[in-house]
């Protein structure tokens, strides 16, 4: 089934201030529908909250939904300014399988030229993680971790109209374990980190744009 490009919008969802405005300079050129950049603020309670309110009708009701924003690697060998693409994300309260992450990996590499893709599963925490509990959750299998992808694509799924609703989570390493925010160095990586984030979308409008063709 052919879908109308202008009735399925895009919701971008990211935590932080910060995180917003890379997304919001980094320009709208090549999008096919509304795209909407929803900061759902710090935290997976927070997340939930803001995306059920933002699904719970009207124009965003049918959206496909992207979580980003900065995480932090768990394996050794990432950098800040890699890319990490969700196979799924995971949290205490279940998984939520990411669509199309392949096709992703692809228009990272087209649009930011240079940098390391990973991919796996990006598993939720409640808090910053620190020392021992990096390697703990990389034994799990995670690739990277985060406060809000988990609980913002588990409430985009679970919301009115979330039955089949497109979902992927993209994020920018800014804390791996040998380039911990707490180190020397924090400043030059988050500035690579930012960099990186404003120069994504145009991979999701791409990955929004598969959406809609028909299904042969």
């Amino acid at each position: 089934m052919t879908r109308d490009p202008a009735s399925t919008p895009l919701l971008v969802a990211c935590a932080l201030g910060i995180e917003r405005l890379a997304l919001r300079t980094g320009g709208r050129a090549g999008a096919d529908a509304p795209v909407t950049v929803l900061r759902t603020g710090m935290g997976p309670r927070a997340a939930e909250r803001a995306m059920t309110r933002a699904l719970e009708g009207g124009a965003l009701r049918d959206a496909a939904v992207v979580a980003t924003g900065f995480c932090a690697g768990l394996a050794p060998g990432m950098h800040p300014g890699d890319l990490v693409v969700a196979e799924e994300t995971r949290d205490a309260h279940g998984r939520t399988p990411c669509v199309s992450p392949d096709l992703l990996v692809k228009e990272l590499v087209r649009a930011v030229p240079g940098r390391t893709v990973h991919t796996g599963p990006l598993t939720g925490s409640d808090h910053v993680i620190r020392g021992h509990e990096r390697g703990d959750l990389l034994a799990t299998g995670a690739v990277a971790v985060d406060m809000e992808s988990a609980a913002t694509l588990r409430a985009a799924t679970t919301a009115a109209g979330g039955d089949g609703r497109p979902v992927a989570a993209v994020r920018v390493v800014v804390d791996a374990p040998e380039h911990e925010l707490v180190r020397i160095g924090t400043l030059r990586g988050g500035l690579s980190a930012f960099r990186v984030l404003r120069a994504v979308l145009p991979a999701f409008f791409e990955w929004h744009r598969s959406l809609l063709l028909p299904r042969r």
